[in-house]
């Protein structure tokens, strides 16, 4: 691929990585018809493409200045347009690494209880909550009682901005989790702040795994996983490939 192709999907991709999570396949069909149309590109005009969608103009205008610039017919820019209707799936084939090993798993989309986040959840070993307050992640069937509680929550806290907050949050985690290590800002496996705790060295020890990031507005998300010690390869892992899938969307 030529640096102009890979500067060029760089582009495309960060465009309908914002703005298409979520879309069904009736936008695609429309995207499609105006692109790939005898009539769209015979005349090769983008300015004449139909405004179908609020969101749909910016993926079309985007989608065809690129594929025009280096040819509708070429390798790159039909993956492009394949990159684009993947993103509208519901359900899609993702590869996490659990324990070591590469693993083959189908995720769902969810949405959040007012539908401002998305995320893709293993739903053949977990199921999604949507509550008042707050979302929870949790195993399909509940574990037995010698196990502490699998669960990850997504709370949003909308009048106060992720560095106001963490120290708050820092706070109520070391009632449970004294040596709470330190806070700490991270990109992976989202933007913000990363608190972790471990309540002993027993394999069923408390972990608490907390990120705290902005809304994208003027407030914060908080992120909590629970796990214990001897799951952290396991459902540890697992939330963390999910939480990568982690979107805010208006």
């Amino acid at each position: 691929m030529s640096n102009f192709d890979k500067l060029a999907k760089e582009i495309l991709d960060k465009r309908t990585e914002q703005e298409t999570i979520g879309l069904k396949d009736e936008i695609w069909n429309g995207v499609e018809k105006e692109l790939f149309s005898e009539e769209s590109v015979n005349k090769g005009d983008v300015k004449n493409m139909k405004k179908k969608n609020r969101v749909v103009p910016i993926i079309i205008t985007t989608a065809a200045a690129l594929l025009i610039a280096f040819s509708l017919q070429t390798d790159t820019g039909m993956a492009f347009m394949k990159g684009i209707k993947d993103l509208f799936v519901p359900t899609k084939e993702v590869i996490q690494s659990i324990e070591g090993t590469d693993e083959a798993t189908s995720v769902n989309l969810n949405e959040g209880a007012n539908s401002e986040y998305i995320i893709y959840v293993d739903e053949t070993r977990y199921k999604m909550i949507n509550g008042e307050k707050a979302d929870v992640i949790t195993t399909i069937e509940p574990l037995p009682e010698k196990y502490p509680k699998v669960t990850m929550e997504v709370r949003q806290v909308a009048d106060q901005i992720p560095e106001d907050l963490v120290k708050k949050i820092e706070a109520e985690l070391k009632r449970d989790f004294p040596e709470l290590e330190a806070v700490k800002t991270v990109t992976e496996p989202v933007e913000g702040y990363l608190l972790h705790g471990l309540n002993g060295s027993d394999w069923d020890a408390k972990v608490v795994h907390a990120y705290v990031i902005s809304n994208g507005k003027d407030g914060s998300y908080i992120i909590t996983e629970n796990y214990f010690l001897e799951a952290a390869e396991g459902h540890g892992a697992r939330f963390h490939h999910m939480l990568e899938s982690f979107e805010i969307v208006e």
